[in-house]
């Protein structure tokens, strides 16, 4: 039997297992876009990508010309003129533009004590040896990073869900079929009852009978509560309203024997993995962030030019000889260029080690294709397997109710002992639980080789 008519009538099958009471019915589809917008993981990596668009912003200013603007107040102490031999006694000459020299008394000068200075300077960098440009591209490749974090945790959220809810599934289903049992034991007891009184049946049978009912009713007890469990975390997980309670619908299922028989065979598994896998997204974008790395690093080697516009009015004038009471304005503008010459000597190791870590990038890429590829190949092989296992338990469970049902007849003629009965009943019980498990199973396999292939 193929993968797609297996898994079509496990669909079918597994949603008449679901109880009849009316209550507020979620797909997986719903979980999954509640998780996108609850879930704590999620928010968690959208600030944080957030972050690196403001990264990139920031980034991109460093091409904007930087202005800045400067004001001080200052008291200045009085001047005081002294010889060569420090003294403040004598003369000093003193050259006056248009008057010669003059003979200025030594020691304190008239001083204007309250300074003021008012400076703004513009500059803009033309070249800084492809650091700039390099800053912008690694923050740029850091944003998409970003945005694969977030998309990564938005699978795991999303597998973390598949399980609880394929488990929930499991145990629902196996929940209805101890149900039946217990209904089918219950009925046989009230004939043994019946019979017991006819003299055909000893005490010793009803009780056996008796504890096997007690056993089903603790199990069910064990699966009701497992329920629970599993419907907390859920719940915790989408930060669901105290109280608010949910029915899994499994018809919602359905549409996913689609998407199987869409993809089929293991190199389209593979195809996708390679196109979608995050890890290998990732680790792609890591390699270009270690060439941009690189590039970075020689830049460090290279000269900055930058054009520069300042203007400078303070006062008073205190350069000259004797302190002038006046403000002065000065204004220049220029080309400056920056040269760190020890980075010949000293940025070459820099540089060495940029190229080994983008070489590592690369290998790593190839890792994390090698990895995801066996990934695929064993969630493959695992989904093929679950599919004859479903096939064969489905054997199993049909075997097993004819069984019942010849033992069961053979008993009530008095053709059959009690113990042949009891293992007719745990036979049959133990097939249906297993085909419940081998459905769920293999769905499991299903959404696995999604979350590898990062398509849930």
């Amino acid at each position: 039997m193929s993968i797609c008519a297996l898994t079509f009538s496990m669909i079918v099958g597994a949603s008449c297992c679901v109880p009849a009471y009316s209550q507020h019915r979620m797909s997986l589809q719903s979980l999954f876009d509640l998780a996108d917008q609850q879930s704590q993981r999620i928010k968690v990596s959208e600030v944080a990508l957030k972050a690196a668009e403001e990264g990139v912003a920031s980034a991109k200013s460093a091409l904007l010309p930087s202005i800045e603007f400067s004001v001080q107040g200052s008291y200045i102490g009085n001047a005081y003129l002294m010889s060569r031999g420090f003294s403040t006694s004598g003369t000093t000459e003193y050259i006056v533009p248009g008057l010669g020299p003059q003979q200025v008394q030594n020691g304190k000068q008239p001083t204007p004590h309250w300074g003021n200075s008012f400076t703004a300077r513009a500059s803009q960098v033309i070249y800084a040896g492809g650091a700039i440009q390099s800053g912008i591209e690694m923050a740029k490749l850091g944003c998409q990073l970003a945005e694969l974090d977030v998309e990564k945790n938005r699978q795991e959220a999303r597998f973390l869900l598949t399980g609880y809810y394929l488990d929930l599934c499991k145990l629902q289903n196996q929940s209805k079929v101890i149900a039946k049992n217990i209904e089918l034991t219950e009925r046989v007891l009230e004939q043994m009852k019946a019979r017991r009184e006819q003299g055909t049946v000893l005490k010793n049978d009803i009780t056996r009978y008796e504890l096997q009912l007690q056993s089903l009713l603790l199990t069910k007890t064990k699966i009701d509560d497992a329920q629970k469990i599993i419907r907390h975390q859920i719940s915790t997980t989408l930060h669901l309203p105290e109280g608010e309670d949910f029915e899994v619908d499994m018809q919602s299922l359905e549409e996913e024997d689609m998407a199987l028989k869409a993809l089929t065979s293991e190199e389209s598994w593979q195809q996708t993995a390679a196109e979608n896998n995050i890890d290998i997204r990732k680790a792609s974008l890591a390699t270009e962030m270690s060439e941009q790395q690189v590039r970075s690093t020689r830049a460090a080697s290279r000269p900055s030019v930058a054009v520069v516009v300042e203007n400078d009015l303070s006062g008073p004038y205190t350069s000259d000889l004797i302190p002038k009471n006046a403000n002065v304005n000065v204004w220049f503008v220029g080309i400056g260029v920056k040269y760190n010459l020890s980075s010949l000597w000293k940025n070459k190791h820099n540089i060495r080690k940029a190229k080994h870590e983008s070489t590592q990038a690369r290998e790593k890429v190839q890792l994390a294709r090698e990895g995801i590829e066996t990934g695929v190949q064993a969630s493959y092989t695992k989904l093929l397997t679950s599919s004859v296992e479903v096939g064969t338990q489905e054997k199993q469970v049909k075997l097993a109710d004819q069984n019942y049902a010849v033992v069961k007849n053979r008993y009530d003629n008095d053709l059959a002992l009690l113990t042949d009965m009891l293992d007719a009943s745990n036979m049959k019980l133990t097939a249906d639980m297993a085909l419940v498990n081998a459905r769920i199973n293999m769905l499991y396999n299903y959404f696995k080789l999604k979350y590898i292939t990062n398509t849930l």
